[in-house]
């Protein structure tokens, strides 16, 4: 029985750990995009986003958050802002030596929202 990618990565504990580096060392360093999370719950924001790509990966369905489109409303994110997140990550999931086959599975699932997230 083939791995999901989830189980690849390490699971929830992974995952976990990505989406702190990800945030804390990728996007909120990045001028381009730490704006929109201003006035964000980090911890809130970073759990909904542990769950959100875990169940993105094939792991358990935990995500139980608002809809995409919902989550991003009012937001106006542009084509630049969804590619630098992609971009961050790319780079997180690169940091934690996740080969790049399984890197590009894991953007083409999220790229499948990006009509949720975009000019909301």
């Amino acid at each position: 029985m083939e791995q999901t990618l989830y189980e690849k990565v390490g699971g929830e504990e992974a995952v976990s750990k990505v989406v702190d580096y990800f945030y804390d060392e990728l996007v909120l360093k990045d001028e381009s995009v730490n704006h929109f999370f201003e006035h964000t719950d980090m911890e809130k924001q970073k759990s909904h986003q542990t769950k959100f790509i875990s169940f993105a990966l094939g792991g358990p369905k935990q995500y139980s958050g608002k809809s995409m489109a919902k989550a991003h409303e009012g937001l106006n994110l542009q084509p630049e802002h969804f590619n630098s997140i992609a971009t961050h990550l790319h780079d997180a999931l690169a940091h934690f030596g996740v080969p790049e086959a399984d890197i590009q599975t894991a953007l083409s699932k999220v790229a499948t929202l990006k009509d949720d997230i975009l000019y909301k």
